[in-house]
């Protein structure tokens, strides 16, 4: 994670100090540095910025006017008054900092910074991995089993295998029942695969899928399996 990020304060001294602060952290790349609202709002409109690190009490535009000027990225106010802040969050700042600042207070922010980006991040893996999951349940014939591998499952999809960061748990939940149920505690099966079960002994059971595989089979697994079907034959 590299994040572009833009100092904005109309001290030397103050940008310095900062840089060096944020220089300790090999995350931040700062790319930008502004003396004024006005330099803030032309360096946004022009290059990505990923944060901002922005003074309230500026020549030119203030920190305010600046946000209220242009899209901003996620934002920290540096600033020596503590006056503002209720003002600064009420526009979105993701942290207030009070100068002069410390190295960990400056971390606990990059901290917060990283911390929303990682869960912006999320929604949309989450959205394709819904989308994922609607598909299957709109076919029965594009995956056959799905195994346990750790915290991970694995989609066994004609002559592939799919890796999703997802417990067999977690998957069950989201798969239409009907057509998906789990017969192991490290198995799931698609039921239109299901050609044969077989049974060795009165504990041992297994199914026979379409392509060959055999996949081991629970007595609970055995017992979903019976209410989610009554059209197979042993």
């Amino acid at each position: 994670m590299t994040l572009k990020t833009l100092i904005a304060n109309d001290e030397p001294p103050a940008r310095k100090r900062l840089r060096q602060l944020l220089t300790a952290d090999q995350d931040v790349e700062i790319t930008e540095e502004c003396r004024n609202g006005d330099e803030v709002v032309a360096a946004l409109k022009s290059k990505r910025i990923d944060l901002v690190f922005l003074d309230i009490q500026m020549p030119g535009n203030t920190g305010f006017e600046a946000v209220g000027a242009v899209h901003m990225p996620l934002t920290v106010f540096v600033t020596a008054h503590n006056v503002y802040a209720v003002k600064a969050f009420d526009v979105h700042a993701l942290d207030y900092l009070i100068k002069p600042i410390d190295q960990e207070r400056l971390q606990i922010a990059l901290t917060r910074v990283k911390e929303r980006i990682a869960a912006n991040s999320a929604l949309p893996v989450q959205a394709q991995l819904n989308g994922f999951l609607l598909s299957i349940n709109q076919t029965n014939n594009g995956v056959r089993w799905i195994e346990a591998s750790d915290n991970y499952a694995c989609l066994h999809v004609g002559s592939k295998t799919f890796l999703l960061r997802e417990t067999i748990k977690q998957l069950v939940a989201s798969l239409d029942p009907k057509k998906f149920v789990r017969v192991h505690r490290s198995a799931i099966v698609n039921v239109t695969h299901i050609r044969k079960i077989l049974r060795e002994g009165r504990m041992e059971s297994w199914l026979l899928l379409s392509n060959g595989q055999r996949i081991r089979m629970s007595k609970i697994g055995w017992q979903s399996l019976m209410a989610a079907t009554d059209s197979l034959s042993v």
